[in-house]
């Protein structure tokens, strides 16, 4: 699922950015997790990693949340968002992993209207499984790799301009 580049004259730009700012990216999404997290009950929480990936656009798909692996695994392409919207991917691929299940059913809308709620996101209003789909919603940028080649505004700027300051959820 992970979008290799195959253009050498991509590899080494995307590598190398990968190397020096995935670490405080995943921690950044972490706190995101923790977040969802704080809005349950310790019994309530699921065991989950998270991860940010450029992933496959053959895929279709911005964020992904994995059952098949023990903890859970959620996998963000950072850079298919603004920085300032990764929380809201983190709140959507939380839920399935709340519910257990990959579906956008009710058990699902009910868990993420909680985490919104829990977040100061405003709530879905419709309840429709095409609706959840996609909410909360947020822009897509229009090219994901200019964010893996370092090519954007620093992802650091909005993050902590956002949702939550990075002291905030530490």
């Amino acid at each position: 699922m992970i979008d290799l580049v195959h253009q050498s004259e991509h590899q080494a730009p995307v590598c190398l950015w990968i190397a020096q700012h995935i670490e405080a990216i995943n921690a950044q999404l972490t706190r995101y997790l923790q977040a969802c997290h704080d809005c349950f009950h310790t019994w309530e929480q699921p065991t989950i990693q998270i991860f940010a990936a450029p992933l496959a656009r053959s895929f279709g798909l911005d964020a992904f949340c994995n059952f098949q692996t023990k903890p859970i695994s959620i996998l963000i392409d950072v850079g298919r968002m603004k920085p300032k919207n990764w929380l809201l991917a983190v709140v959507h691929e939380y839920a399935h992993a709340h519910v257990g299940s990959p579906g956008h059913d009710q058990a699902f809308a009910r868990s993420l209207t909680h985490l919104c709620l829990g977040l100061g996101i405003v709530p879905p209003q419709s309840l429709s499984e095409d609706r959840l789909r996609c909410y909360p919603n947020y822009l897509p940028t229009p090219n994901s790799l200019a964010f893996w080649r370092g090519e954007t505004e620093d992802w650091r700027l909005s993050v902590t301009n956002s949702y939550f300051s990075s002291e905030s959820l530490s």
